[in-house]
């Protein structure tokens, strides 16, 4: 069944939402805010369906292309920017208003916090992971078209940095090379790996490995003119010039209402922590490798009063003694915060949260609980993702006794 389609508005993940004549909620992946499209239904549920693009009726006026996209993820690469950043800000603006929690006058969900243009949209990853096949009459090397295994081969990535793109073709060889050649326990051990990874930093070059992470393999990353060494499988905003603006942010909201102590939870290396400028720190991270790191990132920056400890937040929270005099900064993985941890901040006595997130839903879940006790001070979000999907948010969070 092929159907005229209306779409209302970008949903969070791409997809374009309209209405069929019965009412059900449609959604169709490629279609933009504003459009009109044919969409064939290719699965239906009881209160929506699931629909391909067929053909574009009435074009958005933010529309730049309808090919193809140049790789998975890559949902946003046939809309202008500034079409991207209003899809976002709308997506995120509707968070709040979905869960309901209230947000001061004068908070802008239009664009991003940093300047994002057509030129820096692309190539700004440093970090990227592709699976290889080696089949007969076929090799291929790139990312895995979801919800499908097969892989697209990607001889150039719009996304990547210049530095890994430049790299790319010697990489390709090399990894298939491996595959191809030598003692056979050896390709079967290549094989099983089942990945590359490639990093780049300014200050390390291009290194890449296969399948998990060596231990050998150190980078050197920059944020806000200090060094910090990161260990191969550490985690460093891939977006390194919108990871720096938001950096910036967190520690400008921190300078106009200074406290002498910082807690700084899942640390990672300790970036947040270290560049706040507070006359003590703790940070809190499960893995211990990048505690190891983070120790010696805050021996090099000549930090003394500094206390890193390494496994699980939440038990470790529950034995970390918050005051008044501490600010909190919270930047989870993207299935955000254990729920005891958002119920022990939420007790606190931290007059200020910082909060990071790259997943509106866990966001959402997670302040559903903080804001039982503080309210939203500001929020700015950061495309740290360009043409694809995600996007970060910085929420600070000041608690309701010490509102003025």
């Amino acid at each position: 069944m092929v159907a005229s389609v209306y779409i209302e508005k970008n949903v969070y993940g791409g997809d374009g939402l309209g209405r069929l004549g019965d009412g059900r909620v449609v959604f169709v992946p490629g279609a933009f805010s504003g459009e009109r499209v044919k969409a064939k239904i290719i699965q239906e549920k009881k209160s929506f369906v699931k629909a391909s693009l067929v053909e574009i009726e009435e074009a958005s006026s933010e529309r730049i292309g309808d090919g193809p996209v140049a790789v998975p993820g890559m949902v946003y690469s046939n809309l202008s920017v500034k079409g991207e950043c209003a899809a976002k800000g709308a997506q995120l603006a509707e968070s709040f208003e979905r869960a309901r929690i209230a947000v001061p006058e004068g908070v802008c969900f239009d664009k991003p916090a940093e300047e994002c243009t057509e030129e820096n949209a692309l190539n700004y990853r440093n970090k990227v992971v592709y699976h290889f096949s080696l089949a007969p009459g076929s090799r291929v090397l790139g990312y895995r078209r979801e919800p499908g295994h097969d892989i697209v081969d990607v001889f150039e990535d719009p996304l990547a940095c210049k530095e890994i793109n430049a790299k790319l073709p010697e990489i390709r060889e090399s990894v298939f090379r491996l595959l191809s050649t030598g003692p056979k326990a050896v390709r079967k051990s290549v094989e099983k790996k089942a990945n590359v990874t490639i990093r780049w930093s300014a200050l390390s070059g291009v290194v890449w490995w296969l399948g998990d992470a060596p231990d050998s393999v150190t980078l050197k990353e920059v944020t806000c003119g200090k060094v910090f060494e990161v260990p191969s499988d550490g985690f460093y905003q891939v977006n390194p010039r919108v990871g720096e603006e938001l950096v910036k942010s967190v520690v400008s909201k921190f300078k106009s209402v200074p406290t002498p102590e910082v807690l700084d939870l899942y640390c990672g290396v300790g970036v947040f922590g270290l560049l706040m400028p507070s006359s003590r720190l703790v940070g809190l991270e499960s893995g211990r490798k990048a505690i190891e790191f983070a120790k010696l990132n805050a021996a090099r920056q000549g930090f003394r009063d500094v206390r890193f400890f390494a496994g699980d937040a939440a038990r470790n929270l529950v034995r970390t003694r918050i005051t008044a005099e501490t600010t909190v900064v919270v930047d989870p993985p993207r299935g955000g915060m254990e729920r005891s941890v958002a119920l022990h901040l939420a007790r606190s006595a931290a007059p200020r949260i910082f909060a990071v997130s790259c997943d509106p839903a866990t966001l959402m879940r997670d302040l559903s609980i903080l804001t039982r006790t503080y309210e939203v001070e500001d929020v700015r979000w950061f495309n740290m993702f360009p043409r694809t999907a995600r996007f970060e948010a910085l929420v600070v969070l000041r608690k309701r006794d010490s509102a003025r």
